[in-house]
């Protein structure tokens, strides 16, 4: 009897804990059943659950005795358990109070689930014990993880909404006191949240200011910085807005209602749940139709979803690098040194400045151009928009430089990947040319019917300028080598690893003095 509790205990703990990685990805897949079903069916058959599959069948099978199987099952449930607490993640789940009450419920389903077999009369034959049945179960409920959660989202979804429509009317209450505070959204397929920040350190200058922190640009988490971060004395208040569907924009300004905004970017990001790039557009430009009459909007021209798409409702201020055509202000003269980039800033109206940044690459020039409209319009002085701009920090994986103590330079871009950004990225590592041009990447996601396409032309625009490519990991893999292989780079110069630590030895092998690497994005954990 103690050993068969022992065998239950283990295999329990093992499918309690299972539930986290499960959770965790329903976390990221924004708590939407669909986005995680689309995950779910890309890893079905992933070799974690294929060896609790395994472990089913041995239960079952006449080869091996029913306790020598359960024990089995119970040792490499325990090495489960091991790898669980050892494992780390880019992005970890967190614990918030939604996802106590999801694990609670996921874990009671699961658990009565499995008492309810084991109280089942009459249960077990001579071939099957009762006790190798229940312990079935478990594994059963543990390779099928995702039903219990599902379950207990779909128990849930009375409570969350409710307890979401009380923090949102008391995000509206605190609005509601502050009259004066001033607005900004921020939204865009790419770009949007180093705009945020070069914005907020601009707008500082003049005013105190808030920011939605991190990655806060869900309702959600904008309701969150608004209860616990907004001050009655914040002046502004800069909200970054992420969308992945219809609808994203419009549902955060109806909560915060925006005085202005910045769109950054229309590309074909999220393409599997936009569907198409028309849909992309409409859902960015939500932030236009919201504002009242007496706003304004300031949009990049320089993407032909942004440059086309009229705006009636507000007064629209439009800039650009690449194509002026249209725009009230534009970046020219953009000249690269060793300690940055420097460019003049023109408007229609005779505006002029010349600023220079420790940043690199047209993308951050494109995003200081943006925030430096928007300071114009909220009469910061050019002064001090020309002093804060130079004293801007690179942002963390976002084209920042450091140099290693072994005369290499390392270019970190590892944030996020997008078709723009990511040639703009290649262009950079492109002009150093004071030893061998290297790039770690595994491409780009979330590109829907293109993901193929724009990954090879990405491999190809590699294979034009750079000396030698690491591609990693298996998710663009054969679009990236294709890609690179066009351009004729040399075999020699391409490696293919499976993981960014395979990508560190190829690296330690290869590097010199005055060699430059680029780590151009970096996969989340649900695309592994």
């Amino acid at each position: 009897m103690a050993f068969l509790i022992i065998i239950y205990v283990i295999c329990g703990i093992y499918m309690v804990l299972n539930f986290k990685y499960d959770i965790q990805m329903f976390q990221q897949n924004s708590y939407r059943i669909p986005r995680y079903w689309k995950w779910l069916k890309r890893n079905m058959g992933s070799t974690w659950r294929l060896i609790d599959i395994a472990c089913l069948f041995m239960l079952f099978s006449t080869l091996i005795p029913a306790q020598g199987a359960s024990l089995i099952a119970a040792i490499i449930a325990l090495g489960k358990i091991f790898i669980i607490s050892k494992r780390k993640y880019k992005k970890p789940l967190v614990f918030t109070k939604r996802v106590w009450r999801l694990y609670i419920v996921t874990s009671l389903l699961a658990v009565g689930a499995f008492l309810a077999t084991i109280l089942s009369p009459g249960l077990g034959t001579a071939q099957y014990p009762k006790f190798e049945i229940s312990l079935g179960v478990l594994f059963i409920i543990t390779i099928c993880s995702f039903i219990p959660l599902i379950i207990a989202d779909i128990i849930l979804m009375p409570v969350e909404k409710m307890i979401n429509q009380r923090f949102i009317n008391d995000a509206k209450r605190i609005l509601k006191s502050m009259p004066d505070l001033k607005i900004i959204g921020i939204t865009g397929s790419y770009g949007k949240t180093s705009t945020k920040h070069y914005l907020q350190r601009i707008l500082s200058e003049k005013y105190d200011v808030l920011i939605t922190p991190g990655s806060f640009n869900t309702p959600m988490g904008v309701v969150r910085t608004i209860r616990e971060y907004l001050k009655p004395y914040n002046e502004i208040f800069i909200c970054e807005m992420g969308a992945k569907q219809r609808n994203d924009i419009k549902e955060i300004c109806d909560i915060v209602h925006p005085h202005c905004g910045i769109i950054t970017a229309v590309g074909p990001m999220h393409l599997e749940s936009f569907k198409s790039i028309e849909n992309v557009q409409a859902t960015k430009f939500e932030l236009a139709d919201e504002l009242p009459s007496d706003g304004f909007i300031v949009i990049n021209n320089d993407f032909e979803y942004c440059a086309n798409r009229p705006v009636n409702n507000v007064k629209a201020i439009r800039y650009g690098i690449t194509n002026p055509e249209g725009c009230d202000y534009v970046a020219t003269d953009i000249r690269y040194t060793p300690n940055g980039t420097a460019f003049i800033i023109k408007g229609k109206d005779g505006f002029s400045l010349e600023v220079e940044t420790r940043l690199l690459g047209e993308c951050n020039v494109s995003d200081l151009l943006a925030a430096a409209v928007m300071a114009i319009q909220m009469d910061v002085a050019p002064q001090k928009i020309q002093y804060a701009i130079s004293s801007i920090q690179q942002v963390e994986h976002r084209l920042s430089m450091k140099q290693t103590p072994g005369g290499v330079t390392i270019i970190d871009d590892a944030f996020n990947s997008n078709p723009a950004g990511s040639k703009m990225a290649v262009d950079v590592l492109s002009h150093f040319t004071g030893g061998k041009r290297i790039i770690v990447t595994p491409g780009m996601i979330e590109l829907g019917s293109q993901q193929e396409e724009l990954n090879e032309t990405l491999g190809r625009h590699i294979g034009e300028n750079l000396d030698i490519a690491i591609i990693v990991g298996e998710y663009n893999r054969d679009a990236l080598v294709k890609g690179v292989r066009s351009a004729g780079m040399e075999e020699s110069g391409i490696h293919i690893v499976d993981t960014f630590n395979d990508a560190q030895q190829v690296l330690s092998t290869i590097l010199k003095p005055g060699d430059t690497v680029l780590y151009e994005n970096d996969l989340p954990d649900t695309f592994k």
